[in-house]
């Protein structure tokens, strides 16, 4: 059940692996990183602004974030539309985790696609 006080713990637990200053070495302590092929073949240069686009991302609204999880963002790049969106697993990344506000039994995953990959 989700309650106001799990909802912020998401929120917090979502923005502080987003927007960790050095995200790859964040991912491997808070969650892991997935890039799309999409996003990886434009190459490391659009890789490091997509993943700094993600971790200044801040354009939440009842519109794009109704639950106020921060788990899901939509931006451009190079005139390029991307999304971002954290997906919640078990720690063995099996099955969906049974607690996303309990850090100790989830696995957040962070994928960068762009938006005509969704």
């Amino acid at each position: 059940m989700t309650t106001p006080d799990s909802t912020a713990r998401v929120r917090e637990l979502n923005d502080a692996l987003r927007t960790a200053g050095d995200p790859l070495a964040e991912m491997l302590v808070r969650g892991q990183l997935v890039m799309t092929r999409g996003v990886a073949e434009r190459g490391p240069a659009f890789v490091d602004r997509a993943l700094a686009a993600v971790r200044a991302f801040d354009a939440f609204s009842a519109d794009n974030d109704p639950y106020g999880e921060h788990d899901f963002g939509i931006f451009e790049l190079d005139g390029v539309t991307l999304n971002w969106k954290i997906d919640y697993y078990d720690n063995d990344l099996q099955w969906g985790s049974p607690d996303r506000a309990d850090p100790a039994v989830t696995k957040r995953v962070l994928t960068v696609l762009l938006a005509e990959e969704y």
